[in-house]
């Protein structure tokens, strides 16, 4: 969860990493639609967490009606405080994940995935998620590290660590997990962070 302005930064240096980007441009709002609306996702979370004071509320509800707007545009529907730093969707239309689910970082999601509710319960998933199309997550279940959501598979049940999870319903086939499917684009992050901090200590 984005506490301050440094976790701030920091999630969206790794957002951008896990979608194969070095660097973001002003027009790449235009241009790479949903990593604007990934921006605009780790704003709202800064702004909802961090500013308590009567500007910050004011200026939380306008980014909330522009991050709806666009998530409807886009056909992702989101909510704040979900996902950890790392977060990958290489395409838009039709995502949408319950404001109950906790996922950790570097989950990577494709189009026509659910992480959905059952009896007012969602999933908590690990890191290094990967969903494939049409992936269906629901339920009070937990999901481990390093798993691989087949595409169209449905999940209703707690899945183990470093596995591939495959069809109707969701059973394991393999034990390959997700390594070779997502982008750790926390761990680059974290890396490029060291980097800075041991230039600094030299400097000093």
């Amino acid at each position: 969860m984005i506490r301050n302005k440094q976790d701030y930064l920091f999630y969206l240096r790794a957002d951008l990493l896990a979608n194969n980007m070095e660097e973001w441009r002003w027009h790449h709002h235009y241009t790479k639609p949903v990593r604007s609306y990934q921006r605009l996702l780790r704003k709202v979370e800064y702004y909802k967490n961090c500013k308590k004071g009567l500007f910050g509320r004011l200026y939380l509800w306008f980014l909330k009606y522009c991050f709806y707007k666009k998530s409807v545009e886009l056909g992702l529907q989101i909510k704040p405080n979900v996902f950890g730093p790392g977060l990958g969707l290489p395409h838009y239309g039709s995502i949408v994940v319950s404001s109950r689910a906790k996922i950790g970082k570097n989950c990577r999601i494709h189009s026509s995935t659910n992480i959905g509710e059952s009896d007012g319960r969602a999933p908590i998933i690990g890191d290094n998620l990967y969903m494939g199309p049409g992936a269906k997550i629901a339920g009070g279940i937990q999901i481990g590290d390093n798993v691989a959501i087949g595409a169209n598979a449905v999940v209703f049940k707690d899945v183990q660590s470093n596995v591939t999870i495959g069809g109707i319903p969701g059973k394991v086939v393999s034990e390959k997990g997700s390594k070779h499917l997502v982008i750790d684009g926390y761990g680059q992050a974290l890396a490029e962070m060291e980097q800075v901090m041991k230039k600094e200590t030299s400097y000093g």
